[in-house]
């Protein structure tokens, strides 16, 4: 037998596939919103957090890159491998002086059971009326899309990854901090 937030997670994200093959997945993406624009300020957020911080903001990282990812749900396969990935590559993001941000609509209490079962050593924030997703465009109407954003330490958008591949996206993410750390 399953457990209630597994069948829950699993239903939602066969929805999200269903809504992908029968060609719904553009609109799913073109339903996050408009993208903040790169090479301007990163829109601004204060959000709780499972850290034991109790908030945590943006401007909290001035002088930090910041990789802000937003993802559907704890607990579902997909969420769970990024994070997973971005747990394992932790130690390159802090060798380049990156701090990694995990958002979603979970609360607070979700993303501390989240951390613990997977062992993340970064903050997930509780983005639970979804504004910080709306003002990032990774907004789908009742979650978080898969999105993420660099951010530099001056706290300018300098990247955005849309359609993410959780498999390779923390490789992906790295190759583009030595780049835009190297320019």
């Amino acid at each position: 037998m399953i457990s209630r937030r597994t069948f829950f997670g699993l239903l939602w994200m066969l929805c999200l596939v269903l809504l992908t093959a029968f060609g719904g997945g553009s609109a799913a993406i073109a339903m996050g919103g408009e993208q903040p624009p790169l090479n301007q300020p990163a829109p601004a957020f204060t959000l709780p957090t499972n850290s034991g911080d109790g908030e945590v903001s943006l401007s909290d990282y001035r002088g930090q890159w910041v990789v802000a990812y937003f993802y559907p749900k704890d607990f579902t396969p997909g969420c769970t491998l990024e994070a997973r990935r971005f747990q394992q590559d932790l130690p390159k993001y802090r060798a380049k002086n990156v701090q990694i941000l995990g958002i979603s609509v979970d609360d607070v209490d979700s993303h501390a059971e989240f951390c613990d079962s997977e062992g993340l050593k970064f903050p997930l924030l509780a983005d639970v009326d979804g504004k910080v997703s709306k003002a990032y465009g990774s907004w789908l109407g009742y979650s978080a899309l898969r999105h993420t954003y660099i951010i530099d330490p001056e706290g300018i958008m300098r990247e955005r990854f849309l359609g993410v591949r959780p498999a390779i996206h923390s490789a992906e993410v790295l190759a583009k901090l030595d780049e835009l750390q190297a320019a």
